[in-house]
């Protein structure tokens, strides 16, 4: 699917036809090398306790994961060894993975078409969770709302911690970009 030359991801076209536009409008950009973009995407579950009680948790994880994502996710592991949880230093404790380019807007496409709709009770994510610079993180309860997992395969539920990193340099930027790609906010 992204190993053709001539295809583009269905929310890269979007943001270079009517969101850049949209973006230049509202804010006033002088110069379109100021509009915000998104920069990266980072997925990230940490495991906690289950991993410290067995090893393979850790590694369904990174599987887990290397299947929402469409590449490989790496290890993470324990800096230091806390001897109250039972952590070595260098123990698997979960799996992160850092999305660019063509695969970003494809997760991003997914996440907010496909898995947000089929979370429990959904209402919109916060819309008050940026760091002040521009990046919105969020945290998904279940990783089984992705239709790459399938579900009677999953050994365990996993939580999905989710930061979406933008160029823009304010949180009104950044959040106006993201209600353009059709982010559900809730306030």
């Amino acid at each position: 699917m992204l190993d053709s030359a001539n295809y583009t991801p269905r929310l890269k076209a979007d943001y270079k036809d009517r969101i850049r536009a949209a973006m230049k409008e509202q804010f006033g950009y002088d110069n379109d090398m100021q509009i915000p973009r998104l920069d990266k995407i980072v997925l990230n579950i940490g495991c906690g306790a289950e991993a410290v009680r067995d090893s393979k948790k850790a590694k369904s994880a990174q599987e887990d994961l290397t299947l929402i994502a469409g590449q490989k996710a790496m290890t993470t592991k324990a800096k230091k060894s806390i001897a109250g949880f039972r952590v070595r230093e260098e123990m698997p404790l979960g799996a992160k993975v850092t999305l660019r380019g063509d695969r970003m807007y494809e997760f991003l496409d997914r996440l907010i078409t496909i898995a947000m709709p089929r979370i429990r009770d959904f209402r919109g994510v916060p819309g008050k969770s940026f760091d002040g610079r521009g990046n919105y993180a969020m945290g998904m309860k279940e990783h089984i709302v992705f239709p790459e997992i399938n579900f009677d395969k999953v050994d365990e539920v996993w939580g999905l911690d989710i930061v979406i990193a933008t160029t823009a340099n304010t949180d009104a930027e950044a959040k106006a970009l993201l209600k353009l790609f059709n982010m559900p906010f809730n306030s």
